[in-house]
């Protein structure tokens, strides 16, 4: 049961008072048992029991940042599943990508849009970006126990800077280490076994002021590369038309690319690869 639930059905102050605009702080005090990272573990490293989900990147554009990943979850050395997607909105402005343990990144992911959302329920306001990437931060920080026993999640945040303090780069990218710690990066970003090899692709072909399309296409690229030398990191399925998740945000706000448009890019990655394995 809740800490402070009365046995009568009355809900606790807790419930009816104004409170913390902080939704994580709020469980912490009515169900600490609910957060990913406050519970009970058996002794011993649990890596091998759960599906740990791969690659993701992120890119900034002229027009705010594009994060894709790839749709492929292993445990140990089989394959979990093949679509899983852990590419997601955060909010109207912001993107978030996960990984490592799939169960545990996915109900971070979740806490995190609730969080965002109850944030501007209270306050009636947004967030700052900074802000945002503040709260993840802190989140993560909490499964520091989790994760020291293998089930470790680590996220890219990225979004459209409402108030950048560069009008030319309204894109920002974020990421983190197991122990909570952020980072802002420039330009791009990779997670997941394999962003070594998105890195490597990126490097070699990003360029500041890129547009979105060319950006899709990039990352489309990197996760292709990343697939080709990661065997966790599943590439463009054609046979079973799985590809990877790609979205925006921009000064329209959140934007998942169709099956369609994601098809057309992945094809054209692939015919290319086909004529030029190497890129």
């Amino acid at each position: 049961m809740a800490a402070g639930f009365d046995p009568s059905g009355r809900l606790p102050d807790l419930f009816t008072n104004a409170g913390t605009s902080s939704f994580t702080q709020f469980l912490t005090q009515a169900a600490p048992e609910l957060l990913p990272g406050r519970r009970p573990l058996p002794p011993g490293m649990s890596a091998d029991i759960a599906p740990h989900g791969t690659t993701i990147v992120a890119i900034a554009t002229a027009e705010g940042v594009v994060m894709a990943g790839d749709r492929r979850a292993t445990m140990g050395n089989l394959i979990a599943s093949r679509d899983i997607e852990k590419v997601h909105p955060a909010d109207a402005y912001s993107l978030i990508g996960i990984a490592g343990t799939a169960g545990i990144g996915i109900e971070l992911m979740r806490l995190f849009q609730v969080e965002l959302e109850h944030y501007e329920k209270i306050e009636l306001a947004m967030l700052s970006l900074d802000g945002k990437a503040n709260r993840l931060a802190s989140m993560v920080r909490g499964n520091l126990g989790a994760a020291m026993q293998g089930l470790a999640v680590i996220p890219l945040f990225a979004g459209y800077d409402l108030a950048p303090a560069d009008p030319a780069r309204p894109g920002r990218i974020f990421s983190f280490d197991v122990a909570g710690g952020l980072y802002e990066e420039t330009g791009y970003e990779a997670i997941g076994s394999g962003s070594l090899f998105a890195k490597s692709a990126l490097k070699k072909k990003y360029r500041a002021g890129v547009s979105t399309e060319d950006a899709v296409k990039l990352a489309v690229e990197a996760l292709y590369d990343a697939a080709d030398d990661d065997t966790a990191t599943g590439g463009p399925d054609l046979t079973r038309k799985i590809y990877p998740v790609v979205m925006t945000a921009t000064a329209e706000g959140t934007q998942r690319l169709s099956e369609a448009e994601v098809t057309a890019v992945a094809e054209a990655v692939v015919a290319g690869r086909m004529e030029n394995p190497g890129g």
